[in-house]
């Protein structure tokens, strides 16, 4: 049974569809437009349900043609990974639409808020299903242009815009790198599986052993494997790029707990699992294992250190993802529990607890830890779903986040099992149960807040919202039926996910431990440290603020500030250096940049080779060439223009003659054409311009054009070498037809002759385009010389007119001819553009001010 395309891809487009009427719909709805798209998102969700029986028994592939003659597609697959990360966009979009209303009511931007929020919601559900390269890094890229507008929702706060444009660079930069590795991928699935899976993921995903073996053989595999890490690791916020991530709690919390614990983040962690398969093995082992555990105690740490419940949950999010992470680093079956596993389970408690954090700030005002305590007698309701969801979050038996942190445990501690990897055999268990530890004491720091003899004093009275509350009680509702019964989950869509991701699938079996293990050892060991340890924890909050503060220098943050500074700096200066007003500056490095590209083009595809230069050149022809080589040196000494234009005249005669001499009185006949038209032109004009070529000009401008002139007369030479050693090998049908054809349906004597015909219209109108445009120019110039000129003369008029020196005005306007023109005074007022105000009859006065400012240009 394989899935549905029109029902695949309403469920994807459908938000896209939304997000377009968005703007309409606020305009009638108002705050109630988030009704609409969590109705947006139930269908959706709707939609997905429908393809459950396929994901889940007999996982296919279909597909929309999108560029056929690349054999690029638009694929989606439907299994068990895909489904579970798109039911978690879509259904916590339900949840996080319903909530909006409420917390967003009155704000200014409802359009754009609820239509990024809609076209995110399409880009998660579009890079889960899509099984096509292209398609899944058109998807990823769209997350990170949505997910720019929402965190910079607030555009009048500059702390906004900076945490929007720091997540779109690091998340679009990592993107970069993703891209590269895809096309690695693409470069040896041409070859391995075939030409039409060269963008085909799914089919990738069919030969993991032939992938992995291509890719080795090409010596591709770790620039492959690195590039892609770098991608996840910027989109998941791992160290050292996990920076971005407490930046973007700028956004509103609906978009923190939608975007940042719930989808967004785990796009890296997403890609991580689905082509895990292909990579599993002892770099990937050593890669992601490493990469995820530092990240989840360098992140616990720094949710310790915090001081804001949202900078706390950020913190944690991304300590989370590095759990992730490390799950699916691990080779064996376990490390795929753990990633799938915990990724649900991760979605539903921290998207309620950024949703309860939604819920604090707004009753009290305030989202510092500092200044809240015992919020249970205000937020009774909400302190009963925080102590679900924080214990479940510190990894507190029986509640969901238990079980899979549990197999993280278990995980790690089998790395020995199947690789040799000396002494982090031992080191990678130890780091796993410290950032549990520091787990533990930061969940039970957030739940403290509800707790505690003093008691904040709210800033709004009364209950919140019902919706405020709906959205987190779903989500908490759902931590406790997984709780109850992990298996319930198990076997409604993990399972399935988990075959998907795993190199040897079998049938998982999760629950409290019923013996005494290690890994039941470890997690005894995390809750005793981590209860015991909260007594101090205001203490190893001061502790880890103290760390924090010294290691500052090596902050990634300060170097991300750094970076960007020092790229404006140097913007300003290339700015400064390339746009100086100067037409000789851009024509130097324009011609330059296209030299550099011509060039680099050549060597890149091999087409410069080496080559021999003939020395049997007839003396006639000689003597021309000498002549014309001599007349382009006297052109660029010549100091007039008319010596210069009659000197280029000699030289493009000269080739004329060489192309009478060449038997080419075709092209020479053209060659004079061209050439005595450029000379009339050139005359026709040239009194307009100075007389002398500036002369005036540093050793180092002459040495710099005759550098660019060389630099260019070689790219030129290049090109006609590399152009004129192509020959067509006759092989072709296109070929073979024109040879066959030409003489005959061509009216010619030989195929010489029919082909210049052929193509000699077309080189004619781009010679004529050529003329028409540079005599455009020229006219362009002359004009702009005029009025400059008189716009000079003009403001010097009228500067001497306001300071009353009649005298002066008569010398100037004898200097004109007597010619006064433009200039008219109208009740004592000068109007020096002759423009009067209609309304009034008085005479306006134009001094080219900006009209927004009025200070004078």
């Amino acid at each position: 049974m394989s899935p549905d395309l029109p029902v695949v891809l309403a469920a994807v487009f459908l938000p896209f569809l939304a997000a377009g009427f968005a703007p309409l719909l606020v305009r009638f709805l108002g705050d109630e437009t988030g009704y609409v798209g969590a109705l947006v998102a139930l269908c959706s969700f709707g939609l997905l349900t429908t393809q459950y029986e396929t994901a889940t028994t007999d996982p296919g592939t279909v597909e929309l043609s999108w560029i056929p003659t690349l054999d690029i597609a638009l694929r989606f697959t439907v299994d068990g990974w895909g489904l579970l990360f798109a039911l978690l966009a879509s259904g916590i979009g339900v949840l996080v639409f319903s909530y909006s209303p409420a917390y967003v009511r009155g704000s200014d931007g409802l359009s754009r808020y609820y239509g990024a929020l809609l076209a995110f919601m399409g880009s998660i559900i579009g890079v889960a299903l899509a099984a096509d390269l292209i398609a899944i890094f058109v998807f990823w890229e769209l997350t990170s242009v949505w997910s720019f507008l929402l965190i910079g929702y607030y555009t009048s706060d500059p702390g906004s815009t900076r945490a929007a444009r720091m997540a779109m660079i690091v998340t679009a930069g990592g993107g970069l790198f993703l891209l590269v590795g895809l096309l690695l991928l693409s470069l040896v699935a041409g070859d391995v599986i075939g030409s039409t899976a060269a963008f085909d993921l799914a089919a990738m995903l069919e030969n993991p052993d032939a992938m992995e073996t291509g890719l080795r053989e090409r010596g591709l595999f770790l620039p492959a494997l690195g590039l892609i890490a770098v991608g996840a690791a910027s989109k998941s916020a791992q160290v050292p790029l996990h920076f971005w991530l407490p930046n973007a709690m700028a956004a509103p919390t609906p978009v923190s707990a939608f975007l940042h614990s719930a989808t967004m983040v785990k796009v890296g962690v997403y890609f991580v699992g689905r082509v895990r398969p292909i990579f599993v093995g002892s770099e990937w082992l050593l890669l992601f294992v490493t990469l995820g555990l530092t990240t989840m105690v360098v992140c616990a740490i720094l949710a310790l250190a915090a001081t804001d419940i949202k900078e706390l949950l950020a913190y944690s999010t991304a300590s989370h993802l590095g759990l992730m992470i490390a799950g699916f680093g691990v080779p064996s079956y376990l490390g795929a529990e753990t990633g799938v596993f915990h990724l649900l389970n991760h979605a539903l408690f921290k998207a309620a607890l950024f949703l309860i954090a939604g819920i604090v700030a707004h009753q009290m005002g305030t989202r510092r830890l500092s200044e809240l305590r015992g919020l249970r007698h205000h937020l009774p309701i909400t302190a009963g779903m925080t102590t679900i969801v924080a214990l479940s979050m510190a990894g507190i038996p029986p509640f969901n986040g238990f079980y899979s942190k549990e197999l993280l445990f278990e995980a790690v501690l089998e790395v020995g099992t199947y690789h040799d990897v000396g002494a982090l055999e031992w080191v990678y268990p130890v780091v796993a149960v410290f950032g549990s530890v520091i787990t533990v004491l930061y969940s039970l720091r957030f739940l403290s807040i509800f707790f505690g003899g003093r008691v904040s004093t709210p800033e709004h009275a009364g209950r919140p919202a019902i919706p405020l509350l709906a959205s987190p009680a779903v989500l908490t509702l759902l931590a406790v039926v997984v709780s109850v019964d992990p298996d319930i989950a198990v076997q409604a869509i993990v399972q399935a996910g988990f075959d998907a991701t795993a190199t040897d699938p079998h049938e998982m079996h999760v629950g409290l431990p019923t013996y005494l293990s290690l890994p039941v050892g470890m997690s005894a060991v995390t809750i005793a440290l981590g209860v015991g340890l909260f007594p101090f924890v205001d203490r190893l909050h001061l502790g880890a603020s103290g760390l924090v503060g010294r290691t500052r220098a090596i902050n990634p943050s300060r170097w991300y500030d750094g970076s960007v500074d020092g790229l404006e700096v140097l913007a300003d200066r290339l700015d400064a250096t390339v746009h100086d007003g100067l037409l000789r500056t851009y024509a130097t490095w324009t011609l330059l940049g296209i030299c550099a590209l011509v060039l680099g083009g050549f060597v890149a595809t091999g087409a410069i080779t080496p080559f021999e230069l003939g020395t049997d050149v007839r003396l006639e022809v000689a003597l021309i060439l000498l002549v014309a080589v001599l007349a382009s040196v006297a052109v660029a000494v010549a100091r007039s223009h008319v010596s210069g234009v009659l000197t280029l005249s000699i030289l493009g005669f000269m080739l004329a003659i060489f192309y009478i001499l060449a038997s080419a009185p075709d092209l020479a006949l053209t060659q004079l054409v061209v050439e005595t038209l450029v000379l009339v032109l050139f005359l026709l004009v040239i009194e307009e311009v100075p007389e002398f070529v500036e002369t005036g000009r540093s050793l180092v401008g002459e040495i710099r054009d005759v550098v660019l002139s060389a630099i260019v007369g070689v790219t030129a030479f290049v090109t006609v070498l590399v152009t004129t050693g192509a020959r067509p090998d006759g092989t072709t049908d296109v070929a073979r037809q024109y040879v066959q054809w030409a003489v005959p349906e061509g009216g010619g004597t030989n195929i010489v002759n029919v082909t210049l015909v052929d193509f000699r219209g077309f080189d004619t109108l781009g010679e004529l385009v050529v003329v028409a445009l540079a005599a455009i120019s020229i006219s362009t110039l002359i004009t702009m010389r005029s009025n400059t000129e008189r716009t000079g003369d003009r403001a010097k008029r009228a500067r001497l007119e306001a300071e009353d020196y009649p005298d002066d005005i008569d010398v100037l306007e004898r200097g004109l001819g007597g010619d006064a023109q433009g200039f008219y005074t109208t009740n004592g007022e000068t109007d020096m553009d002759g423009d009067t105000d209609e309304e009034t009859g008085d005479t306006e006065t134009d001094t080219d001010t900006d009209d927004s400012r009025g200070d004078d240009r």
